[in-house]
């Protein structure tokens, strides 16, 4: 159990990371070519979330093949570890726009 807690940390702090730092990095990329860093960050920000997700939980192939197997070959441990990591992840991407949203006084 305490390998599948320091999973969901790290999925959460991945989601968390590629939300943030996709958004930095794309102000950075709006001040080089002249245009709102705020908008672009906040923007790219709510777009980037789906991505976190799929990036931190390492793709969807697997995920949705866990899934199956524990639905159809009842391993429903197996499903809701998957369906645990899929709403951690989902937490992480939101705390992660929610923060740039913060920081950026857009909220």
């Amino acid at each position: 159990m305490d390998s599948f807690i320091n999973k969901l940390i790290l999925v959460f702090f991945t989601a968390l990371g590629v939300v943030m730092g996709a958004a930095l990095l794309a102000s950075l990329a709006a001040l080089i070519t002249q245009q709102p860093p705020v908008r672009i960050m906040m923007k790219v920000a709510g777009e980037i979330k789906i991505w976190a997700m799929v990036a931190a939980i390492g793709g969807t192939f697997t995920t949705i093949e866990i899934l199956e197997s524990g639905i159809f070959e009842g391993k429903l441990a197996d499903a809701f570890h998957q369906v645990l990591l899929i709403i951690v992840a989902f937490i992480g991407a939101q705390v992660g726009q929610y923060l740039i949203a913060t920081l950026s006084g857009a909220k």
